[in-house]
């Protein structure tokens, strides 16, 4: 559509405009003084008539989620992952509750943060009534260690978990993993069991160390990690060939030991991911380990093979 200054727009909304003066006027010719043209800044377009289009369901719940995680705060408790955690500079930490005789035992430690002295009898902290605090607890912002590429492209030892969720097993095999040099512990986002102040206690301190990679799609890191040069050897207790017999024939290089949760074991996905599936060799026909003590018994033999 022609406008003044000899300027051609193609508009709708100008068509139907002169389409409605057209027969007003009865399509008479008539020269009309020029007005000057104003354009409003135009709302978000998308939907019909120029109502701004909703956003997906997906992208909602997927910015309430980060929105949560920035506010998200973990109580840890225990003198070792209350320690190990405010001498971490990486972790971000919010309130110190503390007993005077924690205080005494914590040391230089507690210069990071001004601690709240409280009762052990009437702990302020929002704690489970059954957790053992020692009478030292921390709020803190959880980890953040990176990408997968970031973590794991320099190592040459990972393990993965498929659905662990027990934060016990799960904070032992951390503290395995930093003893036998693991680049990290990866597990799924979901059906995993989260950063608590029960894996910290069951860590040791480990949890501020020992890089724990929550994926959104395990079977997808296994993948990448497979594209990195490591071998995915899946513990099976049902496999045909023992740990050891497999660890002897794969070539030098790095290795991804993947472990599923006790009773249901790896998913299938999982496990048609793997390279290779093994067994920790028994002597016995009765009797088998929890997770968590595979996972420390296949370290060993892992590094065993490299020595």
């Amino acid at each position: 559509m022609g406008l003044p200054g000899g300027v051609t727009v193609r508009c709708r909304t100008l068509q139907l405009v002169a389409r409605r003066d057209a027969l007003i006027t009865g399509g008479a010719r008539t020269r009309q003084p020029e007005i000057p043209l104003r354009i409003a800044a135009l709302p978000r377009m998308g939907g019909a008539g120029g109502v701004p289009m909703k956003k997906p369901k997906w992208v909602i719940e997927k910015e309430q989620a980060r929105r949560k995680a920035a506010a998200e705060t973990v109580w840890l408790f225990g003198l070792h992952a209350v320690r190990d955690a405010l001498l971490n500079p990486a972790r971000e930490v919010c309130r110190l509750v503390v007993t005077k005789n924690a205080v005494d035992r914590l040391g230089d430690a507690v210069q990071r943060i001004e601690p709240e002295l409280s009762d052990a009898r009437r702990f302020a902290a929002p704690l489970d009534p059954g957790s053992v605090h020692q009478g030292a607890a921390l709020e803190v912002k959880p980890l953040d260690w990176g990408s997968l590429d970031d973590t794991c492209t320099q190592g040459d030892l990972v393990i993965v978990l498929d659905r662990v969720t027990d934060p016990h097993n799960v904070g032992a095999i951390l503290r395995s993993a930093e003893v036998f040099g693991a680049a990290a512990v990866i597990a799924p986002a979901r059906h995993s069991a989260p950063e608590t102040g029960a894996l910290a206690k069951t860590a040791s301190g480990a949890l501020e160390r020992q890089p724990y990679l929550r994926v959104g799609n395990l079977a997808a890191a296994m993948e990448r990690l497979h594209d990195m040069g490591y071998v995915l050897v899946g513990l099976d207790g049902a496999a045909d060939r023992t740990l050891e017999a497999t660890l002897s024939d794969i070539a030098p290089g790095p290795v991804a030991l993947v472990l599923g949760a006790e009773g249901p074991g790896m998913r299938e996905k999982t496990r048609e991911t793997c390279d290779h599936l093994a067994r920790i060799d028994a002597f016995g026909t009765f009797g088998s380990l929890n997770v968590s003590n595979a996972a420390a018994v296949a370290l060993y033999a892992v590094r065993h093979k490299t020595k």
